[in-house]
Formats: structure tokens, sequence, C-alpha cells
């Protein structure tokens, strides 16, 4: 005979940590959140959660922007729309033929000669602007 060891025997607790961990089980018993290496993790599962809520606001503000800049560029293309509608209405009024009608009602016509100019001399100035 020989001497040998004889294997310790282990106790029902040290087999319930040998277990393998099956990871749906443990999940829906919740013995993963128990572990003490969880609790050392909880720093870098903050940050990611931090990380995760600036991931879904930069998205939602993304939205925001977009909707601004399609609201911007309709409000842009109608007030061009607008400027070209208004530069084309004043091209036409301000047409000699539409103005002579438009000054007609008022008793006011074109003339049919040329302007003439008006000479001063100093002293005629000198009255006209003293009185």
């Amino acid at each position: 005979m020989s001497n040998r060891v004889r294997p310790q025997e282990k106790s029902d607790e040290d087999q319930v940590e040998k277990a393998p961990s099956g990871g749906f089980k443990s999940l829906l018993t919740g013995s993963f959140l128990s572990k003490e290496n969880v609790v050392g993790a909880l720093p870098f599962i903050f940050f990611l959660t931090f990380l995760g809520i600036c991931y879904i606001a930069n998205g939602y503000r993304t939205q925001k922007v977009v909707i601004n800049l399609h609201k911007t560029n309709n409000s842009l293309k109608e007030l061009r729309s607008e400027y070209i509608t208004t530069k084309s209405d004043l091209m036409i009024i301000s047409k000699q033929s539409e103005v002579a009608e438009a000054t007609a009602v008022m008793g006011l016509r074109e003339l049919t000669s040329p302007p003439k100019k008006i000479l001063l001399s100093k002293e005629e100035k000198k009255e006209i602007l003293n009185d």
C-alpha cells in the first residue's frame, strides 16, 4: 500500500460557488447582481449609462436641428418667391405708361416738351434763401 492523499469532499457551499453560472439562469434569478465583481464594475456601468443618455439626447437634439432647418428652408423659399413677385409687380407699376395713367387721375399729365434748366444768379439765390 502506498500513501495516497484522499481528495477532500466538497461541501454544498463550495459546490454552489463552483457551479457554472449559466448566463440565462443567472439573469432570471438575478444572482449575477450579487457578485463582488459587479460591484467593482459599477463605475464603468454608470459611465456606459451616462454615454447612453448622452447618445439619446444628441439624437433628439439632431432631430430638432433638422426640423428647424427644414422650417427655415421652407420660409426662405416662401420669402424668395414673395420677393420675386413683389419685384415683378414693382417693375410693372413703375413703367412710364402705368405712372402716366395713375397720375392722370390727379390731373397731372406728361410733358410734351423737354424740361428747361432754370439758372439763378447769386443775388437771386440769396433772396430766395433769406425769405
